[in-house]
């Protein structure tokens, strides 16, 4: 789905056991499209598709395409909800700069994907031939200010003497845009800005495993400079400095302070 996203290896299997809270975002973002049951939805960075069969449910007289631009996700998603299950529900191996699509959707949605993009304004062109006239979109990302403490232990490590060697050239992966980007950007794609702010989110994960997890999940650009004999020793590592920093509640649950930038937008 973009140029960071497309350059790592994703483990399908990995992403849906430590995306539980992205699928509850996911769930906080679909309750705002107020769906009536026949549109024609496309969801950008399906991931292993459980969003996307949300979205199924909700339109049962409508139909859902996912797309996403790792391939193992896309295999994942068609194994998990394959058309005998949900006949309105498909996906496609598909980069969100080149969705290919004119004029099919009547919504495009979006939840935890475009910040592994870099060049928005190629999205929402691409975004904006995709929708019908009237079309609009809903997206949520990671916004500026998006984990800063978390990525705070991450450039702390990776500038350590014990992990340096791997990180030389290292650029951090992330686009974390304001709203501001997105007023200049909606209007030279001939869409009409309806809404974009940034919004704080906790993320809670079990303990430095579940940490760990999440980690393990989303850190490719980091782990995959890394040996593999020793990727999960930086996981852990990561996740036991955040830890001592940011120390967990009564039941050791860590909570990670998130930013999220959501956008509304229609076709002009």
């Amino acid at each position: 789905m973009s140029e960071g996203a497309g350059r790592v290896r994703w483990d399908a299997e990995e992403y849906a056991r430590n995306s539980a809270a992205q699928l509850g975002w996911a769930r906080e973002l679909i309750a705002k499209l107020d769906l009536e049951g026949h549109e024609c939805v496309l969801d950008i960075g399906c991931g292993d598709g459980k969003v996307s069969a949300e979205l199924a449910r909700r339109v049962p007289r409508g139909e859902i395409v996912g797309i996403d631009s790792s391939e193992d996700m896309i295999q994942l998603a068609r194994s998990s909800f394959p058309p005998a299950a949900q006949s309105n529900l498909s996906f496609i191996l598909r980069d969100a700069r080149e969705l290919g699509f004119e004029g099919n959707f009547d919504v495009v949605f979006s939840n935890a994907t475009l910040h592994w993009v870099k060049d928005h304004r190629a999205v929402l062109r691409s975004v904006a031939r995709s929708l019908k006239p009237r079309g609009r979109l809903l997206f949520q990302l990671g916004g500026r200010g998006n984990g800063e403490e978390i990525f705070a232990v991450a450039r702390t490590m990776i500038a350590s003497a014990a992990w340096r060697e791997f990180f030389k050239d290292f650029q951090f992966p992330w686009s974390f845009y304001g709203p501001e980007h997105y007023e200049a950007w909606c209007s030279e794609a001939g869409l009409s800005l309806r809404r974009a702010e940034l919004l704080p989110k906790d993320m809670v994960q079990r303990g430095t495993e579940g940490l760990a997890g999440w980690i393990r999940t989303t850190w490719m650009p980091y782990t995959s400079r890394l040996p593999a004999e020793r990727r999960e020793e930086f996981i852990h590592e990561a996740a036991h400095r955040y830890a001592l920093l940011h120390p967990g509640n009564a039941q050791g649950d860590l909570t990670v302070c998130m930013v999220r930038l959501e956008i509304e937008a229609a076709k002009a």
